[in-house]
């Protein structure tokens, strides 16, 4: 089955960067592509989802728990039940693809590092043996050192399994996620920290630049890229916001978007683990993600990726803060003064 090119429609109406497209109204018939979705209620997993619906493209999603992505299958999307580290899960979903989109979910266990790559690994062996000819993986800045990053340093694992699976697989290496200031569950999650001392805690030197996205941006980069019928072959490309900011003018930009005052104050990395530990996460986990701090303070995380073009996307800091961090800072100061 053909129809016009939803990039006609998608890329030029989101504001895309990186390619050009046909103009709205110009024709450009494609085959319609079978993708299939990993993480369809992750950050950026159900941004895909949704706008592959939209494109009306054929969308198959894997989940665990129906009830979560009922909403997706009433507008069309194909459940495969069962989790994604299952081959005949994996077999099931992938049959007659086109397409992949695979995102490493975040999970609390003490295997991660294992299971992360094998599940990747398997999930590969399933792109070979259905003939899938794309894959988009979501990774992220600093992917490149590999192992001794936390969370981080399995994904070159994660990339190199897929690189030989598949005879187009494009790599977005996003950079640090804007919405880890609220709904991510990290150092930078300190919504009630600005709502009652207007200030943002973290390890990195206040002058420090790094690359800041919205996850809506990632989630419409991999829509792109799954939907250019233009490119093939093995690439890497950063994902990393409109600008790169130093924490210092990252809270001034926060200021600005929720109309209080935010500062940065840089915390020593023992401080931070300890922090973490009376928030009440386990042990392992927290030595874990501390693994992940002192890289990235060192510089030895920094992306590789240049800034270009094509690696710059359109939301702001101040547009997701007046958009997302106001409503959520508003809200937690309303369930405090319901406290009191």
């Amino acid at each position: 089955m053909y129809r016009e090119n939803p990039l006609t429609q998608v890329s030029k109406q989101k504001g895309l960067t990186g390619h050009s497209y046909p103009m709205h109204g110009e024709k450009e018939e494609t085959k319609i592509m079978k993708i299939v979705i990993n993480t369809p209620v992750g950050n950026v997993g159900r941004v895909v989802t949704d706008q592959l619906l939209q494109a009306k493209e054929e969308v198959v999603i894997i989940s665990r728990h129906p009830e979560k992505v009922a909403d997706l299958v009433t507008r069309g999307a194909s459940l495969v039940e069962g989790s994604i580290d299952d081959p005949l899960v994996l077999d099931r979903a992938l049959n007659d693809a086109d397409a992949l989109y695979w995102a490493n979910p975040a999970t609390l266990r003490p295997d991660y590092d294992d299971w992360s790559a094998q599940t990747a690994q398997t999930a590969a062996e399933a792109v070979k043996r259905h003939k899938v000819k794309r894959v988009v993986v979501i990774s992220s800045w600093g992917a490149q050192h590999g192992p001794g990053a936390g969370p981080v340093g399995v994904l070159l694992a994660i990339e190199t399994a897929f690189k030989a699976a598949a005879p187009e697989v494009t790599i977005l290496r996003s950079a640090l996620f804007m919405e880890d200031f609220v709904s991510v569950p990290t150092v930078w999650n300190q919504i009630g920290m600005i709502a009652t001392k207007g200030m943002i805690f973290g390890p990195f030197h206040p002058a420090k630049k790094i690359p800041m996205v919205a996850t809506r941006d990632v989630g419409a980069k991999a829509v792109e890229v799954l939907l250019d019928t233009r490119w093939s072959g093995f690439r890497v490309i950063g994902v990393h916001g409109p600008e790169d900011l130093d924490l210092s003018s990252a809270a001034r930009s926060m200021s600005e978007g929720i109309e209080r005052p935010v500062k940065y104050v840089q915390v020593p990395l023992d401080q931070v683990k300890q922090s973490m530990l009376e928030a009440g996460m386990p042990g392992s986990f927290v030595e874990y993600i501390m693994d992940m701090y002192a890289e990235q303070t060192a510089g030895r995380a920094d992306p590789a990726e240049p800034r270009s073009a094509e690696t710059t996307t359109p939301t702001s800091l101040f547009t997701f803060s007046r958009e997302v961090i106001k409503p959520a800072v508003e809200a937690a100061l309303m369930r405090m003064n319901e406290v009191v």
